[in-house]
């Protein structure tokens, strides 16, 4: 039907939209896009076949069901080609219920007969209705406008406490490390609403450190999340890493980096959160045959090219290391805020860049006059200089690297710019 197609437009062709955070399971992805100034994450949910066989329909209607309850807007999908079918138009009874803003995107629509047949689908009665061509991408830039003008609208204002995520797979002891660390003392424990409906944001405050957690494990009993699990913890998962400042990734010990995994870090890194990764039921392992450094190297061999990262091996059932695990991600938050000062910036990184020129561009040379820090809300970095756009990704990141060998951003992604001087 062209979701994908639309799906890849919006994160990955415009210089402006940053690319693509691979394959969450049974082909399943999200990414991150910008429109208008507003930065936002799309999850692709898969696609159906109508009439395939009861298993997909029943599979569609229970993720419509969690989109309607977990998305902040939907984009719904329909085929100039085959008309309005009864799927659709189940569909579409059940997002007309919901109170999310929906916008219908009528696809395949490129040429005059096709535009006249687009029409029957005001029929289905949505008001921000869109005809458009996901391949040529003609009318997704209108769908995007009015997109990005809903967003973000409803965010509260909360107040300047750190935002710290417990993020990972099902069953990796998210809820244990929750309860260790909140349900020694509920009394001084306070749960309020968070930015969106039915995510909790536990206020936790003791030995003197104050900071939301937000916890992503156990929201909803089981069974009111319909049969699809999966596309339930990678929705969560998502609307966790958007609002957090931090990210505690948990993984299981005995079964290391998974795919999912990647995908989630790939998505903190790319939203510009702090990250910790907290290696859970460490005290299950044979110690002889691993130990914490083979374990720690093979890591952070699979997070390159971002590997600056802590790595702790925590027991979220003995309470093993779990206030280590809070004092490192509240370092990486002080970290994220950090702000160097002009003149040492370029104290450091201009004798680097003496030692190390950035190459020639054919024949041309470049060279980098001034850095500074720009005012923005994780740590970037300006370097201006006579050609900006000749200068290679290589280069990029040496650059990285001398600011992460000078000055501690362990755990913080950082971006890198180059301006004319």
């Amino acid at each position: 039907m062209g979701k994908s197609t639309l799906y890849n437009r919006l994160i990955g062709e415009r210089k402006a939209i940053i690319d693509d955070v691979s394959g969450v399971t049974r082909d399943r992805m999200y990414g991150t896009s910008e429109w208008n100034g507003k930065s936002f994450t799309v999850i692709d949910t898969g696609g159906f076949v109508h009439g395939s066989n009861d298993v997909f329909e029943k599979a569609i209607r229970s993720q419509v069901r969690i989109a309607i309850d977990e998305a902040t807007a939907i984009i719904f999908m329909v085929d100039v080609t085959t008309g309005i079918t009864d799927l659709d138009e189940d569909v579409a009874r059940m997002l007309r219920k919901g109170d999310k803003p929906v916008f219908l995107a009528v696809n395949k629509v490129d040429n005059h007969q096709r535009m006249l047949d687009a029409n029957e689908f005001w029929s289905l009665g949505f008001e921000n209705t869109f005809f458009l061509s996901s391949i040529t991408g003609s009318g997704s830039g209108e769908l995007l406008d009015e997109l990005a003008e809903q967003l973000n609208e409803n965010e509260s204002q909360e107040d300047d406490l750190p935002k710290i995520a417990i993020v990972g797979q099902p069953n990796v002891g998210k809820s244990s490390l929750t309860n260790a660390l909140l349900g020694e003392e509920r009394n001084i424990v306070t749960d309020i609403a968070g930015t969106t409906r039915d995510s909790i944001h536990s206020l936790y405050s003791k030995f003197g450190k104050e900071f939301y957690l937000i916890d992503t494990a156990g929201l909803r009993k089981k069974a009111k999340v319909s049969e699809d699990l999966e596309f339930y913890s990678v929705i969560r998962a998502v609307r966790a890493v958007e609002q957090a400042d931090v990210c505690l990734i948990m993984l299981d010990a005995r079964q290391g980096v998974e795919a999912q995994d990647m995908s989630i870090f790939q998505l903190a890194v790319r939203r510009k959160k702090g990250v910790v990764i907290l290696v859970n039921k460490w005290d299950l392992i044979e110690k002889e045959t691993m130990t914490s450094k083979t374990f720690t190297d093979a890591i952070l061999r699979k997070l390159a090219p971002f590997n600056d990262v802590p790595v702790l091996f925590i027991s979220a059932l003995t309470k093993q290391r779990i206030h280590k695990a809070i004092e490192i991600a509240l370092d990486v938050y002080e970290r994220r805020a950090t702000k160097i000062k002009t003149a040492v910036l370029n104290d450091v990184l201009l004798d680097a860049i003496e030692k190390f020129p950035p190459p020639s561009h054919r024949g041309k040379f470049i060279k980098i006059k001034y850095i500074t820090q720009l005012p923005t809300y994780s740590p970037t970095f300006a370097f201006f200089c006579n050609y900006p756009d000749h200068i290679k990704g290589s280069y990029r990141n040496f650059l990285e690297n001398q600011l992460r060998k000078n000055f501690n951003f362990s755990g913080v992604p950082i971006s890198i710019v180059f301006r004319k001087k």
